[in-house]
């Protein structure tokens, strides 16, 4: 069981967290699974529990307060992220900041997050979208520094929209944010180029998300795959894209080693960084979570097929369907 100091706060965080989108935007999503998977993570040292009020309008808030309720004595870090005013994922530059992080927006949804969680104190705050083009902006600088003296939020951060890695730097230079969370896995490498450079030299926390490039890097997902109506997925993996991914996981089939799945391949290859604090994978099913934490060993893949792996990059720029 391995821990690693997250960014500037003196927190040691198991290196697999646990991402709660799954328990409030998928279909298939089931409150006494979650439940039980949750607590079943705890027993296995997860630490860090990320969240949304954007995941069922705080359904998924309300459910890891649940679970902070259940192990009382236990530290377990809580993070949430406050959605735009407009309700519109992701950022576009031709949103206004009015209309995504005015002041009294922020301050009212971290309210509402601490309610669904019954705390006072949220562990890890963070805008849900951003564009740079707010970064100078005087408000969201103002509501952190009053949100911290008041003692609601302990750290601030940003996630990063898909595919935009280097969208967030101008905002990181202001020294107001602690942590970024970042699309990182076998096919999006890209953070490595600045954000990760960045993050190291200024003692920024990185967590990584979508290890799995939303089920592809699973093995579990082809091109024949249908999601249940209603299930997000089915948004994300049209054709065009599920054709793609599809194909890529293909191609890693063989490089998967013996006695290991393509999903422990996807999260070892992501530890072997160690930019990276915590990866937060979503994860419903008692197998699942064994298997994720199986990962935190310490063992990482040969540096062979680590390379190998890395020339499997895939460099893509947000679409209508990306989200």
């Amino acid at each position: 069981m391995k821990y690693r100091q997250f960014g500037p706060t003196k927190w040691k965080l198991r290196e697999n967290g646990y991402g709660m989108w799954g328990m409030a935007g998928w279909k298939e999503s089931d409150d006494e699974q979650s439940e039980q998977a949750l607590d079943l993570a705890v027993e296995n040292g997860v630490t860090f529990f990320d969240t949304a009020w954007g995941y069922g309008e705080g359904h998924s808030e309300y459910l890891l307060g649940n679970l902070i309720k259940r192990h009382p004595n236990q530290k377990l870090y809580t993070a949430s992220k406050i959605p735009p005013k407009n309700f519109k994922w992701p950022a576009k530059p031709i949103y206004s900041y009015e209309d995504s992080y005015p002041y009294t927006h922020i301050k009212e949804f971290t309210e509402k997050t601490l309610q669904n969680l019954r705390l006072e104190q949220i562990d890890l705050m963070q805008f849900h979208t951003w564009d740079d083009s707010w970064a100078y902006r005087e408000e969201w600088q103002r509501a952190i520094d009053d949100l911290k003296k008041e003692g609601k939020v302990a750290a601030m951060g940003i996630s990063m929209n898909r595919w935009e890695p280097e969208n967030g730097l101008e905002a990181l230079k202001m020294g107001l944010i602690d942590s970024v969370q970042v699309i990182y896995n076998i096919f999006d490498q890209a953070p490595e180029d600045v954000l990760f450079p960045f993050c190291e030299a200024n003692n920024i926390g990185v967590i990584a998300r979508v290890p799995f490039d939303e089920g592809t890097l699973t093995g579990n997902i082809t091109r024949e795959t249908v999601f249940p109506e209603g299930d997000w997925r089915g948004t994300y993996f049209i054709p065009e894209n599920l054709n793609a991914s599809a194909g890529r996981a293909d191609r890693l089939r063989p490089l998967v080693p013996n006695e290991m799945t393509m999903a422990e391949m996807a999260l070892r290859f992501i530890l072997k960084n160690q930019t990276v604090q915590t990866i937060i994978p979503g994860m419903s099913k008692h197998k699942n979570v064994r298997s994720n934490m199986s990962c935190s060993d310490g063992v990482f893949l040969p540096t062979s097929l680590q390379k190998i792996l890395k020339n499997h990059r895939w460099d893509r720029k947000p679409t209508a369907w990306s989200q």
